[in-house]
């Protein structure tokens, strides 16, 4: 059983879950010194991430992300802090997609479901 477990759905599909797959490849190698390698596959693709007291795959499919990684005994008493990290981490990336795509969806709005008024300000009293 591994240390660590994450489980996200999503509904990206899978080629924007690859972008988001290798964008948190590039991070996690930078920030923690990962090396990573990624497999691409037909439905599913998988990241293999290891270091010096971690190892671990992400698999991306077009309908979820798996993290599952196996911590050394040095790692493994911060095994809760890491898979915190992790998992703002994963997230942070799903938000940041999620935001344009609701952009996208009220910019398909009718115009007249969109559309503001301008209100007038009042026209100033004359002084007596």
């Amino acid at each position: 059983m591994p240390d660590i477990h994450i489980h996200r759905q999503h509904r990206l599909g899978l080629p924007r879950a690859r972008e988001i797959a290798l964008q948190w490849a590039e991070e996690v190698e930078a920030k923690f010194d990962m090396e990573c390698t990624i497999e691409e596959g037909e439905t599913t693709d998988t990241v293999h991430f290891k270091r010096i007291g971690a190892s671990g795959t992400l698999a991306v499919s077009g309908e979820a992300f798996v993290l599952d990684a196996r911590l050394g005994f040095l790692l493994g008493a911060f095994a809760r802090t890491i898979e915190s990290e992790i998992e703002r981490n994963l997230d942070a990336l799903l938000e940041a997609e999620a935001r344009p795509a609701a952009k996208r969806a009220a910019a398909r709005k009718s115009p007249a479901a969109t559309k503001t008024t301008a209100r007038k300000a009042p026209a100033a009293k004359p002084p007596r």
